[in-house]
């Protein structure tokens, strides 16, 4: 989806504020396509949740026709990689872990465009067949809700710099309509808090977060 290269592009900025070595800690070309082994992509897919969400969650990976479940999950969540693009150039592999509300709603039109692209369909094409699909009621903007996007590998190219860069784990909480103004900003800008990304019923805003410990022991998630 565009909005996604927007949303990535402009979290180059906040990612530096965040992490001076969030450049260098991205590899070369860290591409996902349907060729990248199954293994891999569920690992990336499950990395965006904690561990105690993401072990029940379904998932799902990029085949040779769009997304196909690898995984049923239990909790409502469902995981994948969400991939942006430039033309033909990806610019965005960020694991993402939906609840049920994205699921249903922002999920779908993700799957969509992975279809469309393997169909050999333009950016542009794409774009325009989501924009229809909104207004004819095949989509749904999200109603209250959250997706994670806690992993160490959230990738994206930054065509000014020309290279691969990481943004810090963060959820997003979906926002249809919603903009700068309405958090209190005259205009987005990386410094704000939260972030508002995207635009119309596709809009999220970004609150940073750190993963909890996965050595962590109390209660019933202690491990034997």
């Amino acid at each position: 989806m565009n909005w996604m290269k927007e949303t990535f592009g402009g979290f180059l900025s906040v990612a530096v504020l965040f992490s001076g070595a969030a450049a260098q800690d991205a590899p070369q070309d860290p591409t996902v396509t349907a060729s990248t082994p199954r293994e891999r992509q569920i690992e990336l897919a499950l990395s965006a949740a904690p561990a105690e969400v993401s072990s029940k969650a379904a998932v799902y990976i990029l085949g040779p026709k769009g997304y196909e479940k690898a995984r049923e999950g239990t909790n409502g969540i469902s995981c994948f990689i969400w991939r942006s693009f430039s033309e033909t150039t990806q610019v965005s592999a960020a694991p993402a872990c939906f609840d049920a509300v994205g699921s249903q709603t922002l999920m779908v039109t993700a799957m969509r465009s992975e279809e469309l692209r393997a169909q050999g369909k333009s950016e542009a094409e794409i774009k325009e067949d989501i924009a229809k699909g909104y207004k004819n009621g095949r989509y749904k903007a999200p109603g209250p809700g959250f997706l994670y996007m806690m992993s160490n590998e959230n990738y994206f190219y930054s065509s000014g710099a020309k290279r691969w860069s990481t943004v810090p784990p963060h959820v997003m909480f979906y926002a249809p309509y919603k903009t700068a103004k309405d958090a209190g900003y005259e205009s987005t800008s990386p410094t704000m808090v939260p972030s508002v990304t995207g635009d119309g019923p596709e809009t999220l805003m970004v609150v940073f977060a750190k993963k909890p410990s996965e050595d962590r022991s109390s209660g019933n998630s202690h491990k034997h």
